[in-house]
Parts: C-alpha cells; sequence; structure tokens
C-alpha cells in the first residue's frame, strides 16, 4: 500500500476548516496553521499537528493547501511568512482559495521565479461551508497531468469529484463562471421571495410552491429553507459573494455584462449597510425592507 500524503493545511475559516477536519478524518497526515490559534487548538483534538507559523507547517509536506479570503492573503503566507521558501522539492501546492485569473497568474509566476521545484495546482472548489462539511464540494483543478495520481488521495478526501480542466489557471476560470452562476442564484431566490411578499403572498405559501420546483437545485432549496427559519448565518457570506463577482467582472469587458454589473452595485449597497458577514440568503430579507 502506497504512503499516505502527508498535508499541509493553511487557512481554517469557514472552508479551511471543515477540509481540514474531512483529512483528519480520512487518515491522512496533517498539519495545521491558521492566523487565529483557536480552530488549529479544535483540529489538535482530533489529531492534526498544529504548526507555529506556515513555513513550519509545510516543511514536510507532500500537498500543502491554501484556503484563505484573497490574493493578499495568499501572498502574505507563501512569501512574507515563508511558506513557498520551507517547502520541500517536488512538493505541490494545491492553491485553492478563489483568488481571481490576474492574481493566480501571478501566484504562477512566483513560483516559476522561486520555486521552480514546486508544482503548483490551481484547484479552487465548488461548493460552500455546509457542502464542505458534507464532503459534497467539487475540485475545479488544473496544473500539470503528471501530479494527478499523487494528489487524488487529498482531494478524495475532501470532494466528492474532481474536475479537471487545462494548465494552471484553468481552474480559477471555472471558479469564476460558477460563482456568477451562483450569484444568480441568489439574486433570483431573493427577488423571487421579495416579489411574493410585494404582491401580499404569505412567505410559507412561496416556499411551498417552490421547494420541489424543477426549477430549484438543491442549493436552492436549501437557501430557500433558510430564508423560511429567517436564517441567515454566513454559509456562503454576501461580502465574498461581491468579492467573487467583482473578480469575474474584473478580467471582462464590463459592458458586456451589464445584469451581472447591476448584480455587483446592489450588493455592495448590502454590504455598506452591514450585511456583508451573513449568508448571501440576507438579501431575501433586505429587498423586503
Amino acid at each position: 500500500m502506497a504512503e499516505k500524503p502527508r498535508v499541509a493545511m493553511l487557512g481554517l475559516g469557514g472552508m479551511g476548516q471543515p477540509m481540514a477536519t474531512n483529512l483528519v478524518r480520512a487518515g491522512l497526515p496533517t498539519a495545521v496553521w491558521n492566523r487565529r490559534p483557536g480552530p488549529a487548538r479544535k483540529l489538535a483534538e482530533r489529531g492534526a499537528e498544529v504548526a507555529d507559523s506556515p513555513a513550519d507547517a509545510v516543511r514536510r509536506a507532500d500537498v500543502v493547501i491554501t484556503m484563505v479570503t484573497n490574493a493578499d492573503a495568499v501572498r502574505s503566507i507563501a512569501i512574507d511568512q515563508g511558506m513557498l521558501a520551507a517547502m520541500a522539492e517536488g512538493a505541490i501546492w494545491a492553491q485553492m482559495s478563489t483568488i481571481g485569473v490576474s492574481e493566480t497568474e501571478r501566484i504562477a509566476g512566483l513560483v516559476r521565479e522561486q520555486r521552480p521545484d514546486v508544482v503548483l495546482l490551481d484547484a479552487p472548489v465548488a461548493g460552500s461551508r455546509g457542502p464542505a462539511e458534507q464532503r459534497r464540494l467539487v475540485v475545479l483543478a488544473s496544473g500539470p497531468e503528471q501530479v494527478r495520481d499523487r494528489i487524488a488521495p487529498v482531494f478524495d478526501a475532501l470532494a466528492q469529484r474532481t474536475v479537471w480542466g487545462g494548465p494552471a489557471g484553468t481552474g480559477s476560470r471555472l471558479k469564476l463562471v460558477n460563482n456568477m452562476l451562483l450569484a444568480f442564484l441568489a439574486e433570483g431566490i431573493a427577488e423571487a421571495m421579495a416579489l411574493g411578499h410585494s404582491l401580499g403572498l404569505d412567505r410559507t405559501a412561496v416556499l411551498g410552491a417552490l421547494q420541489g420546483s424543477p426549477l430549484v437545485s438543491h442549493w436552492a432549496a436549501e437557501k430557500l429553507e433558510r430564508i423560511g427559519r429567517d436564517e441567515y448565518a454566513a454559509q456562503y457570506p454576501l461580502s465574498l459573494g461581491l468579492k467573487d463577482v467583482n473578480l469575474a467582472l474584473y478580467e471582462v469587458d464590463i459592458d458586456r455584462f451589464p445584469v451581472a454589473n447591476s448584480l455587483a452595485a446592489q450588493w455592495q449597497r448590502a454590504v455598506e449597510h452591514g450585511l456583508g458577514e451573513d449568508d448571501v440568503t440576507v438579501l431575501a430579507r433586505a429587498l423586503q425592507h
């Protein structure tokens, strides 16, 4: 039996913590690091090794995963805090944060210049905290084909399936497409619920009509259930949804995407009104007031 790869998980936020939990549950030797120590201590109780720094976390790792909020955080961990320099020769860096196409290309350039012996995979995920906890993520992976077998046990521990694209950067492009559709779905749910309210319909009646509809995906059905319970604790925070829409618009001629541009402006106003840390479902409440 092949030896299990050693994994270092850097970033234990809303996505990183359940992902790291699944790595440990799968029996993969896992070192963890987080800017705030609390989440790391919880994983230590499950059997993870807690590192004092990103550099310490990755020294013996075969696979390093970064799952943080934005490109600035990725660069800080990789360069300022010594992760990239400390990685073992031949190790795989699976960059799974959503940072967009241009920033992914900059990261790839850094790896080529500073650590050409490290293999970079651009591998963001489709799914939010709930699917991460349930191992129902989809990894949108891209990078060299020759490391697919090596990374498979890690991705299999995190996700229900892995979709391989082309060279690094393809995964980030697929993620922007995925999250644009997600944004439209979230907005559609919110506006449908708000329309029902404006038409004088009881919310329970609207939810009953939509649940089970062929138009409603599993993801949308879960969101509708949460709206029905007035539950807006973040699984996919509105601020991150806005970030992802803006990452997509940054790469294209926004005049060709007027609906997405309008959505981004509306979400920006909601964030400015203090709703950014709530789940995207909070739009349903916001539009009714």
